[in-house]
């Protein structure tokens, strides 16, 4: 009974539907401050395209875009299934986010850094980590030394590194995650595959999510609702696995068949052709 009161929602759905409000940002500012390791405050939640609240919307996808204490901008984004050209997306969002909140006529001393964390449930490419991190550094040619800009900031002039200014990107592959959570970015990361938080957590933002995020804290219309966006993304990723294997097999067929072909023009009999690669005779002969 205790694992049934203690199940917890998505983490896609506590985007979509509670982390939104004031009362609980304190999930969404413990989860900021482990990934980007350093204390995050959210002033504001900011317009994006997971706003919708429709049933019919991409349940494939949610963002949230917030804005911390220091005007910079961050973009969560966890999205279920694969998608072509998806890093090129990710790019598009965050030059958007950027031009966005740059006024008409400000400065570019106004631009914003920009942090997007993307968490992902689908085999992105090929890398043996879970969480991979890209900025923007300025490396020597020759020397192979990095470069650090001079900027200012309150009439006083600074030095930066590049990757103070320009974005930062953190994939989180949660399908690699294969340890045991000892550390708050583990624990975090082990939520977001299974569903579980430890009791005895001291993670930022997963002890008010273990009194926030609990199934059986919502009314039966949301958790209504919550069991059928869980089954959109199963049935989905169903959809998307069988049309993943009927191409592999659609792949060997057609490999078959130019076997096939080329056997013929070599002056092959049918009946040898059909032993070596599996076709019936009528298969071979309508070729």
């Amino acid at each position: 009974m205790t694992e049934l009161r203690d199940r917890y929602i998505r983490f896609d759905w506590a985007i979509k539907r509670l982390l939104r409000q004031k009362a609980n940002f304190g999930v969404l500012e413990g989860f900021l401050t482990v990934f980007l390791n350093e204390p995050i405050k959210i002033v504001e939640i900011l317009e994006s395209e997971g706003n919708q609240q429709q049933a019919d919307d991409k349940f494939n996808r949610v963002d949230i875009k917030a804005k911390n204490n220091k005007g910079e901008i961050i973009i969560v984004e966890i999205q279920n299934t694969s998608e072509l050209y998806y890093l090129e997306r990710v790019l598009y969002g965050v030059a958007k986010a950027i031009t966005e909140h740059i006024n008409l006529g400000n400065t570019y001393k106004e631009v914003k850094k920009v942090y997007s964390i993307s968490i992902l449930y689908f085999d992105l490419g090929k890398g043996s980590d879970y969480i991979y991190v890209g900025q923007n550094n300025f490396v020597g040619l020759h020397t192979q030394d990095h470069l650090i800009i001079s900027t200012k900031e309150k009439d006083t002039i600074v030095r930066k590194s590049p990757s103070e200014i320009f974005p930062t990107y953190i994939l989180v592959r949660v399908n690699e995650f294969n340890k045991v959570a000892k550390s708050p970015l583990e624990e975090w990361v082990e939520y977001l595959k299974n569903g579980v938080i430890s009791p005895d957590t001291q993670a930022p933002g997963l002890q008010e999510a273990r009194e926030k995020l609990k199934y059986y804290s919502m009314s039966d219309a949301e958790r209504y609702a919550y069991d059928e966006h869980i089954n959109a993304i199963m049935i989905q990723n169903d959809v998307l696995g069988n049309a993943r294997l009927e191409g592999m097999e659609e792949g060997r067929t057609k490999e078959k068949n130019d076997i096939a072909r080329k056997m013929l023009a070599n002056g092959l009999s049918i009946e040898q052709i059909a032993f070596i690669t599996g076709l019936t005779e009528q298969e071979i002969k309508g070729l």
